[in-house]
């Protein structure tokens, strides 16, 4: 596989407060957050809510201006481009290749617009196609993704939850795209409409050779779709590694405490764990000194509150994780009876289209 995406040193901060109101304070929402993703890769991004998964998506498609660090797109047949150093006007083009899918697909679609109107705007922004080719292109896109013809003169209110989820993933792929980011893009859907956008998704990556980066804080779901998951916490990356590896044995104290909160129909395979997260994540605006982690970890010993650590791979392997004792810790997957060699669980059932209508 070839490289798609370069992240490098990526930080984001944010000023707070300031002149009548007292003195500015500094919100570090992403810190140093480095990472490559492949072409026809998916990438899962996890962590609570406030620790920089829906910034880190923003902040890549440009939607948000970065403070420090880099981010490379790597077109085909063309030498890197640096799409942090890009303007507006010079950023345009690329945001054909990388488009995104929004949490919330009732705030993300013009509710004054028809569905039609709403598939076809980047097409007539990025002056694609239009007439005949123009609308040939958003039916086509819109049958792919479920949406009957004599629908698309509707407007966003007169559809289900999955279906205007559908159609705000047809709007992404409208102009064929490289590069999809999902930001929680069936976390609004109830299970059995998850599992047929999940497998639309899945099925479309194939039809159209995407590559994904999805946003979640589902493990489960993750665990289906993702090829490789990257861990975050306190806008730090925590921890990095293939699915199967970090679902069977992960390397960081924060990943055991998010798959000890997973949950499993099969009690008998959790026996005893913890079902619930420990702790209040920190204030980002006063984090705690050494591990950002430190406050809420069980392990944790004099040097995790003074030294941070830096994210590694262990013992030479594709798993890489910012813990001090990653190579000692004997840490507990999600599946303990699956630990050296069983059968990765699947957690949803059915295909698109069958027996569930949106």
């Amino acid at each position: 596989m070839s490289t798609l995406l370069t992240v490098e040193n990526l930080s984001k901060v944010y000023t707070l407060g300031g002149g009548l109101f007292g003195p500015a304070r500094e919100l570090v929402a992403l810190n140093d957050v480095g990472f490559t993703l492949e072409a026809g890769e998916t990438l899962a991004i996890v962590g609570e809510s406030g620790c920089g998964k829906t910034t880190l998506g923003r902040c890549i498609i440009k939607a948000q201006p970065v403070t420090h660090g880099h981010v490379y797109y790597h077109p085909k047949d063309q030498a890197k481009v640096e799409l942090t150093a890009l303007g507006k006007r010079d950023i345009k083009p690329w945001r054909r290749d990388i488009r995104m899918i929004f949490q919330d697909p009732m705030s993300s679609l013009n509710p004054n617009m028809r569905v039609f109107d709403i598939v076809a705007e980047p097409l007539r922004i990025h002056r694609v196609a239009r007439g005949k080719e123009l609308e040939e292109r958003v039916l086509d896109t819109l049958a792919k993704v479920g949406i009957a013809p004599d629908a698309v003169g509707r407007y966003p209110h007169a559809f289900s939850g999955g279906q205007r989820q559908r159609i705000g993933i047809a709007r992404a792929l409208v102009l064929d795209p490289r590069l999809v980011i999902a930001d929680e893009a069936v976390s609004a859907l109830d299970v059995s409409i998850q599992a047929q956008v999940l497998n639309l998704l899945d099925d479309l990556k194939s039809e159209f050779g995407l590559t994904y980066i999805f946003i979640s804080h589902d493990l489960g779901v993750v665990n289906y779709i993702a090829d490789r998951v990257l861990v975050m916490y306190l806008g730090h990356v925590v921890e990095n590694a293939p699915t199967e590896m970090l679902f069977e044995r992960p390397r960081h104290p924060y990943t055991e405490m998010l798959l000890e909160a997973l949950p499993i129909a099969d009690p008998t395979r959790r026996k005893g764990r913890s079902k619930e997260l420990k702790g209040e994540i920190p204030y980002l605006g006063n984090r705690p000194r050494g591990c950002p982690f430190h406050t809420r970890c069980k392990y944790a010993q004099d040097i995790c509150r003074s030294e941070k650590p830096a994210l590694r791979s262990i013992n030479g392997s594709a798993q890489m994780a910012a813990c001090h004792f990653a190579e000692t810790l004997d840490l507990k997957g999600a599946y303990e009876s699956s630990i050296g060699g069983g059968d990765r669980p699947l957690p949803l059932e059915g295909r698109a289209g069958e027996g569930v209508v949106l």
